[in-house]
């Protein structure tokens, strides 16, 4: 199989000698964001039916963001058009006490896709890379022991965890199964306006965590721990992609476009038919 080349289907395609916190969290240019999204949504709409139909390939879809980045609004607007039956959206969320007894990749192997089919991961393995790096502590719950080996050299540590998605993604892949990534790049300041529209909205409040108020004061280390796992872990064949994401409407849009450009770089055909056209056509003439 020809492995795609996702390069320079997007502006903003992560490589590893990005300088992340240089890029932008708006966007620099003005237009009717939400015009531009009705139309990229019927566009990614056709190449999943594609994809549907081929069953040639799977897609997987990885979101992450910190907290109110719009993951879930992404996912409801972007593929708005999307036959149900070919997309699965998995979220997920604090590690089961059996996850924890299993490797960091685990939880998520079980849930990809197959080929004719979508999935879309609001957030996933990529957590063991940022938030437990935030968070190292959360390592005693997955290596249990006063002094575990695994954790002798950290360094060493997140590097054979970066070397292990590279090589789950490469498998991925080889195996026809289109792999994007997408960090909604979002900026502290709107990060806090959100925060405070759910406040100020009854309606709102069920979407407010008063502990996600607690991580805002790790802002810099989790800006950070992304940098250091997106450029160790963007690929041509597995990129990442840095989306602006302090405009809704313009990261839908942006969204859209990435997807539907690598999709169609893969040139999906349609299945040809296994019966008799011509006498099918008669059949139902004569019905």
């Amino acid at each position: 199989m020809t492995i795609p080349n996702f390069d320079a289907i997007s502006p903003w395609q992560v490589k590893p000698d990005s300088e992340l916190t240089n890029w932008p969290t708006a966007p620099e240019v003005t237009g009717d964001f939400k015009k531009n999204l009705s139309k990229a949504r019927n566009r990614l709409a056709e190449e999943t039916e594609r994809l549907q139909a081929s069953r040639s390939h799977a897609l997987l879809v990885i979101l992450q963001a910190t907290d109110a980045a719009g993951k879930d609004s992404a996912i409801r607007e972007v593929f708005a058009k999307v036959n149900v039956n070919a997309i699965r959206a998995e979220a997920f969320k604090r590690p089961t006490k059996l996850e924890l007894r299993h490797d960091f990749l685990w939880r998520c192997l079980r849930l990809l896709p197959a080929r004719g089919e979508v999935v879309i991961f609001n957030r996933s393995y990529y957590e063991e890379v940022t938030t437990v790096r935030v968070h190292p502590q959360y390592l005693g719950s997955q290596y249990p022991g006063a002094n575990p080996l695994e954790l002798a050299n950290m360094q060493t540590f997140w590097q054979q965890r970066f070397t292990a998605i590279n090589a789950l993604e490469q498998h991925l892949t080889n195996s026809r199964t289109m792999v994007l990534k997408l960090w909604l790049n979002l900026s502290k300041q709107e990060q806090k306006n959100r925060f405070q529209r759910r406040l100020n909205k009854p309606q709102k409040r069920w979407k407010f965590n008063a502990a996600d108020l607690n991580e805002r004061a790790f802002w810099d280390q989790y800006q950070r721990a992304y940098h250091t796992a997106l450029t160790a872990t963007t690929q041509p064949h597995a990129p990442w992609f840095a989306i602006p994401a302090d405009n809704k409407d313009y990261a839908r849009w942006q969204i859209a476009e990435t997807i539907t450009a690598a999709m169609r770089e893969v040139q999906l055909k349609w299945p040809q038919a296994d019966y008799d056209v011509a006498e099918a056509q008669q059949i139902l003439n004569d019905s």
